[in-house]
C-alpha cells in the first residue's frame, strides 16, 4: 500500500469533470478507476500501482494550458505520461488527480534540413522520429533501448543509450521547447540557434525533471548527417574484468566506437532462450560488443583495426566481424532482447540503473559478484562500458515477499552506496522517479536536495506536478503496510 504526508490535494468532483470535458471533450476524458486501463495505474517499475481519478488525453497546447491552469487554481494533483516504458515509478500518479497523457500529440511538425532541426510534438515514438529522419539521410542518435518509448519520455529522464559514448544523451540534442508551466503559461526555452549564452539553461533544467516541473507540448531537436556505413565487432575475453580493462584503451586510441557495451555470458544464454535463435559466439563468460559508424569503408576499417589490435593485445580471445546488415542487426537484436530475456528467466526483478567512472566498471561488477554469493540472490547486468552505465538486474525468483523485500533493500542500499564512493550517481539514464528518491538524497545530501526543491517551488509553487517524485517536500513509503 502506498502512503503519503504532508498532502493536501483536492479530490477531483464533478464540477471539476464538468469543466475538464468543456475543455478536452468528452471523448478525451475517463473518469474512475473502473473506466481506466489498467496500463495507466503505472509504468514498468512492478508491484507500484496507483491509479489517476482522471485520465485526460491532450490533443495541443491550448488543452494542456487550460487543464494546467485549473489544477493549479484548485490544487489539484497532475502526473503526465507518455508511454509508460518508464523503470522507476515516474509515471505513476501517487496522489490521484489527473493523469495528462501526451499520447495523442504525436505529429512530426517541422523537417528543417537547412538547420539540421526537427520539430515534433511529445508523443512521437523514438522508433517513428528515427524512420522518419533517416528517410531524408539524417540521424538523431540517441538511442534508449526502449524503441517504443516517447520523445516526450525521453526527454523526461534525459534517455541515452548504446551510442552516447560518441554522440552524447538526449540532453545534447535538444535544441528549443514549448513549455507548459502548471500556472498555464506557454513558454518558448531554446530555439533552432546552435548557440545562447542568455542566463540560465531553462531547457537544460527541463531535461530530466520527469515531469516535476511542467509540460513539454513541442520540442526542437537536433540533427546530424546520416552516416553511411556501420559495422560491428563482437569480442569474447575470458572473463569480465579484462574485457572492461580494456574500455579505457580503446577510448584513449580516439578511434572512439559508436557504442561499446558489455555482456556476460549467462545473459547471452538467456538471450539466445528467449529468441528461440543462437547469438554469434556463447563459448565465453564476457564479451564486448562494439560498432562502428562512418561515411567510408576506409574510414570505418581504420577505426576497428586499431581497436580490435587493442583487444587482442589486451586479452581478448578472437574478433569477430559484423560488417553486413544481417549480422549486425542479429547482433544488436540480441542486445536488444536481454532485459525482456532476463525478466523472462525470474518470477519478478528489480534494477539498478547505477553508473560509474569507466575505469570502476568492472570492480563494480566484482562487487555485484560478492553480493550475489552473499545474500543468495541471482544477479545478472549487462551495460554500457563505454559510458559507466551499468543495468544490474536482482531476481527474485521463489523468494516469499518479506524475504525478497529485505534482501534488496540491503542489496541496493549497498551498490548505491559503493557507487558513491566510486564517484559514480545514482541513475545513469533511467531517471529517479519514485523508486530512487531515497538514493538520491543520499547521493546529493541534504544542501543538494535544498537545491531541487528550490528549482521545483520556482517552477511550480503549488507543487501540483508529479508529486512525491523530484523536489517535493513531502515522501511516499513504497513498502508501508
Amino acid at each position: 500500500m502506498i502512503t503519503t504526508t504532508m498532502v493536501n490535494y483536492k479530490k477531483i468532483d464533478d464540477k471539476d469533470v464538468q469543466y475538464l470535458k468543456s475543455v478536452v471533450g468528452e471523448d478525451s476524458i475517463f473518469v474512475g478507476e473502473e473506466n481506466i486501463h489498467d496500463d495507466y495505474s503505472g509504468d514498468e517499475l512492478a508491484g507500484m500501482e496507483k491509479y489517476p481519478e482522471v485520465l485526460i488525453y491532450a490533443k495541443n497546447t491550448q488543452e494542456i494550458s487550460k487543464v494546467l491552469q485549473y489544477a493549479n487554481e484548485n490544487k489539484i494533483p497532475v502526473t503526465t505520461r507518455g508511454q509508460g516504458t518508464g523503470l522507476v515509478g515516474g509515471a505513476v500518479a501517487l496522489c490521484g488527480g489527473i493523469m495528462l497523457s501526451t499520447e495523442k500529440m504525436n505529429r512530426i511538425l517541422e523537417l528543417d534540413e537547412e538547420n539540421l532541426t526537427v520539430t515534433v510534438e511529445p508523443g512521437v515514438l523514438l522508433m517513428e522520429l528515427t524512420e522518419f529522419v533517416e528517410s531524408h539521410d539524417l540521424f538523431y542518435p540517441p538511442d534508449p533501448g526502449e524503441k517504443s518509448a516517447s520523445i516526450g519520455g525521453n526527454i523526461s529522464t534525459n534517455a541515452g543509450g548504446m551510442r552516447a559514448v560518441k554522440y552524447g544523451v538526449t540532453r545534447d540534442f535538444v535544441r528549443g521547447m514549448e513549455f507548459v508551466l502548471p500556472n498555464g503559461k506557454v513558454m518558448e526555452f531554446g530555439g533552432k540557434i546552435v548557440k545562447n549564452s542568455s542566463g540560465y539553461s531553462l531547457k537544460d533544467i527541463v531535461v530530466g525533471s520527469e515531469g516535476t516541473l511542467g509540460v513539454v507540448s513541442k520540442l526542437v531537436l537536433k540533427l546530424l548527417p546520416l552516416p553511411k556505413n556501420k559495422l560491428s565487432l563482437l569480442i569474447p575475453f575470458k572473463n569480465l574484468p579484462t574485457a572492461i580493462q580494456t574500455v579505457p584503451e580503446i577510448i584513449k586510441s580516439k578511434s572512439i566506437p559508436t557504442a561499446i557495451e558489455f555482456m556476460q555470458g549467462e545473459v547471452i544464454l538467456a538471450a539466445e532462450e528467449f529468441l528461440g535463435k543462437k547469438f554469434p559466439d556463447n563459448s565465453s563468460d564476457a564479451y564486448l560488443l562494439l560498432q562502428f559508424d562512418g561515411n567510408s569503408k576506409q574510414e570505418l576499417e581504420r577505426a576497428y583495426e586499431k581497436v580490435a589490435d587493442i583487444c587482442l593485445e589486451c586479452g581478448a580471445l578472437d574478433v569477430l566481424i559484423a560488417d553486413t546488415d544481417e549480422r549486425h542487426d542479429s547482433i544488436w537484436s540480441a542486445r536488444g532482447a536481454f532485459l525482456e530475456a532476463i525478466k523472462a528467466s525470474t518470477t519478478h526483478m528489480d534494477e539498478c540503473d547505477v553508473v560509474v567512472p569507466r575505469n570502476k566498471v568492472g570492480d563494480f561488477i566484482i562487487y555485484t559478484h560478492k553480493l550475489q554469493e552473499e545474500y543468495e540472490m541471482r544477479i545478472s547486468s549487462f551495460g554500457h562500458a563505454g559510458d559507466g552505465n551499468l543495468h544490474i538486474y536482482l531476481l527474485k525468483d521463489e523468494m516469499d515477499e518479506k524475504t525478497w523485500n529485505k534482501k534488496a533493500g540491503e542489496v541496493f542500499e549497498k551498490m548505491y552506496n559503493k557507487a558513491f564512493s566510486m564517484g559514480g550517481a545514482v541513475s545513469g539514464e533511467h531517471g529517479i522517479g519514485f523508486a530512487k528518491i531515497p538514493y538520491l538524497e543520499e547521493e546529493f545530501g541534504e544542501e543538494g536536495m535544498k537545491l531541487f526543491r528550490g528549482i521545483k517551488l520556482a517552477f511550480d509553487p503549488n507543487e501540483i506536478m508529479n508529486p512525491g517524485k523530484l523536489g517535493s517536500n513531502y515522501k511516499v513509503n513504497l513498502y508501508a503496510c
